[in-house]
C-alpha cells in the first residue's frame, strides 16, 4: 500500500519549517553571524537529540515498520562525538549536559519509542533528512562564520556512507512513501513531526540569549577599539 507520506510530511510541515528558520538563532546563523560558545552548545544539544533517536531506532529495529526506515548510515551520534571534542577538548562528557529543551526533546523520542515506535519516522524525516539537504551549506557556514579550518568540528555535516545524497534523498522518500500505514497513522506522524520542530526551535531559542550577549560584546569591542584609535589619533595630531 502506497502512503503518500514524503509528500504529506513536506506539506503537512511547510509552515513549521517556515517558522523554523526565522527563529533568531537560525536566522543570524544562515546569515553568517556564528557564536562559537552558543554553536558548541548547540553541538551538544544534539548529540544527546541524536543519541536518543538512534538508541530507539536500534532498540526497535525488528519493528515491521521502523526496520523499514532505519538506515544506519545516516547516525549522527558518532560525528557530534568528534565534533564535542573539538570544541570542548577530550574530557568533553564532563562538560557537556542537555539544556531544558533538550531534555524535553529526548524524554518525547524515549516517550514514542517505547509506545508508538512507528512516529520515530517523524523525527528521523525531520532531523536526518534536513541533515542531508542542508548539510553542505550550513557546513560552509559554519566554516567562515568560525573561522575554521578543513574538517574542524564539523563532522555532523559529513555522511561518509552516503556518496550520492540526491539519490539516497530520493530512496529514502520512497521508503516513506512505501510504509504499510493507514491515513490515521500518518496523519499522527504529520503532527508528531510539526511537534519536532517545535522542539527543534525551543532549543534554537535557548540560545538566543547567549548569541545576543555575544554580539553585543563584539559590537562593545568594536566602538571601545575605535575609541581608542580616535583618542590616539588625536593625541598624535595635537603634537
Amino acid at each position: 500500500m502506497s502512503s503518500n507520506l514524503a509528500v504529506k510530511l513536506r506539506e503537512g510541515t511547510k509552515k513549521s519549517h517556515t517558522m523554523a528558520e526565522n527563529v533568531g538563532f537560525i536566522k543570524c546563523f544562515l546569515k553568517g553571524t556564528v557564536e562559537k560558545n552558543s554553536y558548541r552548545k548547540l553541538v551538544a544539544n544534539l548529540y544527546f537529540v541524536y543519541s536518543a533517536i538512534e538508541a530507539e531506532m536500534e532498540r526497535n529495529k525488528t519493528h515491521p515498520i521502523v526496520s523499514k526506515f532505519y538506515f544506519s548510515e545516516l547516525n549522527r551520534k558518532q560525528s557530534l562525538e568528534s565534533d564535542l571534542a573539538f570544541y570542548y577538548g577530550s574530557n568533553w562528557r564532563d562538560q557537556v549536559a542537555p539544556s531544558a529543551a533538550a531534555q524535553t526533546y529526548v524524554k518525547r523520542i524515549h516517550e514514542i519509542g517505547e509506545t508508538a515506535p512507528e512516529l520515530l519516522a517523524a523525527h528521523s524525516y525531520t532531523r536526518y533528512l534536513g541533515d542531508l539537504s542542508g548539510g553542505q551549506i550550513l557546513k560552509g557556514i559554519a566554516v567562515r562564520g568560525m573561522n575554521l579550518g578543513e574538517g574542524e568540528g564539523t563532522a555532523f555535516y559529513t555522511f561518509d556512507q552516503i556518496p550520492d545524497e540526491k539519490g539516497f534523498k530520493a530512496k529514502y522518500r520512497q521508503t516513506m512513501n512505501d510504509l504499510n500505514l493507514d491515513e490515521a497513522m500518518q496523519d499522527r506522524i504529520v503532527e508528531e513531526a510539526n511537534d519536532a520542530f517545535g522542539l527543534n526551535m525551543k532549543m534554537f531559542m535557548e540560545l538566543e540569549g547567549s548569541l545576543v550577549k555575544a554580539i553585543g560584546q563584539m559590537v562593545f569591542n568594536a566602538l571601545t577599539r575605535r575609541r581608542v584609535r580616535g583618542s590616539t589619533d588625536e593625541l598624535v595630531t595635537a603634537e
